[in-house]
């Protein structure tokens, strides 16, 4: 099966699954965390994660490029470190601009008083609203952790247990503190995984054109 039809088939149950987490999930679970989760706990903890691992991105980005630019070769690690950082880059942008676009309302009060399922009812999309209380799809937490975590999960698969643990974890603690719809996490996950997926395909394909080489030949 070619990686496009996939990622299409992928794309649609994403789409069937936030449809359905709208519908029949969101509400009666944002309502079940409002009621169990406090300020604190474990699960808002949790949600720190990808404030630690991106700026350690970030970071290893501007030394990677700095040793780069001094002519040094870079390792596999090196390498993947860059992708990584690369697939943040881009999910970070097509996130904001879908954030705007389908303008969705919170579960909870959070930021500036803005409007929310729980507190006022509020419960649905605001096509190309803006503004702070109208950005809660797709999650941002969840896009950023898992565009790295699929490059790590492409190029050093060993460790695939430790990164879907983690994923896990985050997506299971933005949803039952209460700082995201279950529908916000699937569509940022997906996000995620597709610019992690898209940003190693398109330098494996891009590193064969380099060299002259063509899909499914060895270079001579």
């Amino acid at each position: 099966m070619s990686g496009l039809r996939t990622w299409s088939i992928w794309f649609i149950l994403t789409c069937s699954a936030v449809i359905a987490s709208y519908l029949w999930l969101d509400r009666p679970i944002a309502l079940l965390a409002h009621e169990h989760s406090r300020p604190y706990d474990l699960f808002t903890k949790l949600t720190y994660l990808p404030g630690v691992i991106l700026p350690l991105v970030i970071i290893a980005f501007a030394v990677i490029a700095l040793s780069a630019l001094n002519g040094r070769a870079l390792s596999k690690l090196l390498t993947v470190a860059v992708l990584a950082a690369a697939s943040l880059a881009i999910a970070t942008a097509i996130k904001d601009q879908l954030k705007f676009a389908f303008g969705r309302t919170w579960p909870e009060t959070w930021v500036r008083n803005n409007p929310s399922f729980i507190r006022d009812g509020v419960f649905g999309f605001e096509p190309f609203h803006g503004g702070p209380g109208y950005m809660a799809f797709p999650s941002g937490h969840i896009t950023a952790i898992f565009a790295v975590m699929s490059v790590l999960w492409i190029c050093y698969p060993r460790f695939r247990v430790l990164y879907a643990l983690g994923m896990a974890a985050v997506a299971v603690a933005l949803v039952a503190a209460n700082f995201h719809f279950l529908g916000d996490v699937i569509a940022g996950g997906f996000l995620g995984v597709s610019t992690g997926w898209l940003t190693v395909a398109i330098w494996e394909v891009g590193t064969r054109q380099v060299r002259g080489e063509t899909p499914g030949k060895e270079s001579q």
